[in-house]
């Protein structure tokens, strides 16, 4: 197992072998995390948000959700949630959207798309590769006539989301800068990346199989 803690507005990767868990930790409460997940052999199989959301009928995430890539296999499934109702409808904040949004004045400010980009690029992905992406934690309730808010998070300190990858998964993190509006509660914070690796066979009896040396 691994633990790492990422500080309030960094980036994150790694790649989580199949059958391995991935824990997202709110150290502090009402911080989004921003998330993409590829197929690490083939990073042209990505988190798709449309097939996810058809498959499950569900705008929102929660346990049982699985995030499925743009051929509809499984990439991720969320085995445990403390908080529910993530979104994955809201996309990652930019300097082009944070201008549109709230004023040419926070165009100098650090945004989640330039989190993914450094990111990316450590495993060879531009800008292309960038996809529609999950907001774990991020409370984005949508209105009876499609109007859709950024509101105060559901979240409270050491809530966790945990998924298994269901092949090797490479994912990358944004932990959101965001000030401008109530996904941060205005002020970013840590969290907590935990990658735990595939369990072993339980043998006859309850047990763990034996690991069987040559």
């Amino acid at each position: 197992m691994t633990a790492v803690t990422v500080p309030a507005r960094a980036p994150w990767s790694a790649v989580i072998p199949a059958g391995g868990l991935l824990t997202v930790t709110d150290l502090h409460g009402n911080q989004a995390v921003d998330f993409l997940a590829y197929d690490a052999h083939d990073t042209a199989v990505r988190y798709s948000a449309p097939d996810t959301i058809q498959a499950q009928g569900n705008i929102f995430l929660t346990t049982g959700s699985v995030l499925l890539s743009t051929e509809h296999t499984p990439l991720m499934t969320v085995v445990a949630d403390g908080c529910g109702g993530h979104d994955t409808i809201a996309g990652a904040c930019s300097k082009e959207s944070n201008t549109l949004r709230y004023g040419h004045h926070t165009w100098s400010q650090h945004a989640c798309v330039e989190n993914f980009l450094a990111e990316g690029a450590r495993w060879g992905l531009g800008k292309r590769d960038l996809v529609s992406n999950v907001n774990w934690y991020m409370n984005v309730p949508v209105e009876d006539d499609g109007t859709l808010g950024i509101v105060d998070g559901r979240s409270a300190p050491g809530l966790e989301v945990v998924l298994r990858a269901e092949t090797d998964v490479l994912v990358l993190v944004s932990n959101c800068p965001q000030i401008n509006n109530p996904c941060n509660g205005f002020d970013p914070t840590p969290v907590r990346m935990t990658v735990t690796g595939p369990q072993p066979p339980e043998a006859p009896g309850g047990t763990a199989a034996a690991e069987v040396r040559g």
